[in-house]
């Protein structure tokens, strides 16, 4: 069994009723990324709400390999009847059986450390992998197509104004870290240009950083690492002066977004996801964690030769989520909550 904030999270999924569920009765949903962190709660709300509503709805997961589903779904997970599996590298074209009436493309890396280490990598498999699966979305005339993007797309932006989804900031190609952020301009691009040349209902959806339950006890992002220190009464150490602000999302309610958009959106359009009740800067982020979940007996430093390399540089992205509200969604809670409900989990991984 599931643990029960993760069975919760499930359920959350499945009741929402501002998702149009009757969209997905009979039909076969094409997911990549489904074994990350974002993908596999929202393929566990899927796998409920098939049961629960009587979709009918088939899954067809693309993976790396079966041993990395066995990692994260559990046994009758991963054999559920209406669930498939297809090992393959994104960066090469497809030749998938029978219908695929949805696509949601969420296979990336998450990792600043990969990024810089790896650029090319980043490059090939992003722009590849969307490329190809918006040609199979034209082949298999799907009916909707999402790319999960990112707020990181907005690149540097130097005041806090409001940032609706026509608001760029400034994005330097020759930095390598900016491999990421490009990828997802581009992605968003192709997705936008297939929409208009193709006439596929192709969209984008920009996350806010998510996490959650699931997230390993060993993950290397910074909000892993304020919980282990709030978990092992050790002061939280910022390599930066942690002063870029951005709103951040639960796992849950990015799920719900995700099909939210998939459903309703319109295509060639981009939507924000985020929960603006959660903007802070990373310090403040820091001081909360040390504060709420570290008792008062923690507090945050700052190393003072850190590499910064590896990090965007300072920027507030200070996301408007007025497209995506228009659609019938919303996000609950605030940080302290979702810090509690990832640590409860990650203590009981262990």
């Amino acid at each position: 069994m599931p643990h029960k904030i993760i069975q919760e999270d499930m359920e959350y999924i499945c009741k929402a009723d501002n998702i149009q569920w009757d969209k997905l009765r009979n039909k076969t949903l094409l997911i990549t990324g489904g074994t990350g962190l974002i993908g596999s709660t929202l393929i566990r709300g899927l796998l409920l709400a098939n049961k629960e509503r009587q979709l009918g709805l088939k899954i067809k997961l693309i993976v790396r390999s079966l041993d990395r589903v066995r990692e994260v779904f559990e046994e009758a997970e991963a054999s559920d009847e209406c669930m498939s599996f297809i090992c393959k590298d994104l960066d090469t074209p497809f030749d998938i059986e029978g219908d695929v009436d949805y696509i949601i493309h969420g296979a990336s890396p998450t990792a600043s450390a990969y990024f810089a280490s790896h650029p090319v990598e980043t490059i090939k498999a992003g722009i590849m992998g969307t490329m190809n699966l918006l040609e199979l979305a034209v082949q298999k005339k799907s009916d909707a197509f999402l790319f999960l993007s990112s707020m990181e797309i907005y690149g540097k932006v130097t005041t806090e104004e409001i940032l609706t989804e026509d608001k760029l900031g400034y994005v330097d190609p020759l930095t390598i870290r900016s491999c990421y952020p490009e990828t997802k301009r581009m992605s968003e691009a192709l997705t936008a240009s297939y929409a208009h040349e193709y006439g596929i209902r192709a969209m984008n959806i920009r996350l806010a950083q998510t996490f959650g339950p699931g997230v390993l006890y060993d993950d290397q992002r910074v909000f892993a690492m304020m919980a282990r220190c709030a978990m092992n009464g050790e002061n939280i150490q910022l390599l930066t002066k942690g002063k870029s602000k951005h709103p951040y999302l639960y796992t849950a309610q990015a799920a719900t977004a995700i099909l939210t958009v998939l459903l309703s959106g319109q295509a060639g359009k981009s939507y924000n996801a985020a929960n603006p009740d959660t903007y802070c800067s990373i310090a403040e982020m820091g001081e909360m964690v040390a504060e709420k979940l570290g008792g008062g007996k923690i507090a945050v430093t700052f190393a003072e030769n850190g590499d910064t390399s590896k990090y965007p540089d300072t920027t507030f992205l200070n996301l408007s989520i007025d497209a995506i509200t228009a659609l019938g969604w919303k996000p609950e809670g605030d940080l302290a909550d979702i810090y509690r409900r990832m640590m409860e989990v990650m203590e009981a991984g262990r």
